[in-house]
């Protein structure tokens, strides 16, 4: 058997040496579609910063960015129709039935595939929301396309390939995956991870409407009744302007109290890393990082936190890291806009002082604007 030649040219590797090759039935496929999640009323703010990150999409194809509205007959749909004007939406589908008052995966579903079918988006983005995955996932699926999930980064390639970037391998590296030969190329983006753009006021655009071809009897779940979460609320890190956070460089959970303190002191949220969740000194929702919460604050103070790539692809869209850590060496510098080498136990309590003396309730609220 003889061996290849090695002066023959290889391939190469990676998405260079991938040949796209998109099937005829997917050529005309255009446009950048965002789902824009209305739930009991209300538009979910991810639908908004999904809006601007899919207009740079659109523009640089030179294609429509189109919002998608599922929702039932009444006032907050047309809201959130005219909402997603007001972000930058070209034109808006909507689909409006009373199947589609309370989120089930059936109706939902149902609904936004066969907008994909009828109106071929290229790009369709969604929140990684609860809602939003669970959509994602049943719409990738039952449209035998690929996902994305959970992506940090947007971008199109030369080809008008959508780039979708996003942490891999428990968050110790960033990856970009491509859908080459499938239409349309869904991502998934988590609430914060993108800026919200700016919001103007006008007029509204063309919107066509889609009748859901769906009776009540051919969907197997039923809404009996709607019990809101008693904890909902309580952790408001996402969209908080100032958050303090805590990591295992505090050595033991009763040093959690120092973050805590602080928080109160400039009014701000509190949150940690994810080891101190999984050591249970900490409950989930205060989690900061790509497996907890995404958060873009004015001043983002992390105390005894090493800045795994997990944490930073959680933390970075904030205006001011403040970084205390012990090690000058933790990877927390290399993004930190400022860093202090101390240990965060003997530096919180003199930084609490400080603030308490500084800062009168009044000035507090200041702090973050």
């Amino acid at each position: 058997m003889s061996s290849a030649n090695p002066d023959t040219p290889r391939p190469p590797a990676g998405r260079a040496g991938m040949k796209k090759e998109l099937p005829e039935r997917f050529r005309d496929y255009r446009h950048v579609w965002v789902f824009i999640e209305l739930e009991r009323g209300q538009v979910h703010p991810v639908s908004f910063e999904l809006l601007g990150e899919g207009r740079k999409l659109a523009d640089k194809l030179g294609v429509q960015l189109v919002g998608a509205v599922l929702g039932p007959p009444g006032e907050a749909t047309q809201n959130a129709v005219a909402e997603a004007f007001a972000y930058g939406a070209d034109l808006v589908y909507f689909v409006e039935a009373p199947l589609l008052a309370d989120y089930r995966n059936e109706p939902f579903t149902k609904a936004m595939t066969d907008l994909v079918d009828t109106y071929k988006p290229e790009i369709l983005l969604l929140g990684a929301t609860t809602l939003g995955r669970d959509l994602a996932g049943s719409v990738a699926t039952t449209l035998l396309t690929g996902l994305t999930a959970d992506c940090t980064e947007l971008d199109v390639d030369a080809d008008g390939s959508l780039a979708a970037t996003r942490p891999t391998f428990g968050g110790s590296l960033l990856c970009t995956i491509y859908t080459l030969n499938y239409r349309p190329q869904m991502a998934t983006v988590r609430p914060r991870v993108m800026p919200m753009p700016q919001r103007a006021d006008r007029a509204m655009g063309r919107v066509i409407a889609h009748e859901l071809s769906l009776a009540e009897d051919e969907i197997v779940t039923k809404v009996l009744g709607f019990l809101p979460d008693s904890q909902s609320g309580t952790a408001n890190l996402a969209y908080a302007d100032v958050v303090v956070a805590g990591g295992l460089g505090l050595g033991g959970a009763e040093n959690l109290q120092l973050v805590k303190s602080l928080a109160r002191a400039i009014g701000a949220e509190f949150g940690c890393s994810r080891p101190l969740v999984q050591k249970g000194w900490m409950p989930a929702d205060r989690q900061i990082g790509q497996t907890g919460k995404t958060i873009r604050p004015k001043l983002y103070i992390a105390a005894g936190i090493s800045g795994a790539i997990q944490h930073r692809v959680g933390v970075e869209g904030a205006d001011l890291i403040v970084a205390i850590n012990t090690d000058p060496n933790a990877p927390i510098f290399d993004f930190a806009h400022l860093g202090i080498v101390t240990d965060a136990v003997r530096f919180l309590p003199a930084l609490i002082e400080a603030f308490t003396r500084r800062l009168s309730p009044h000035s507090r609220d200041k702090l973050a604007s």
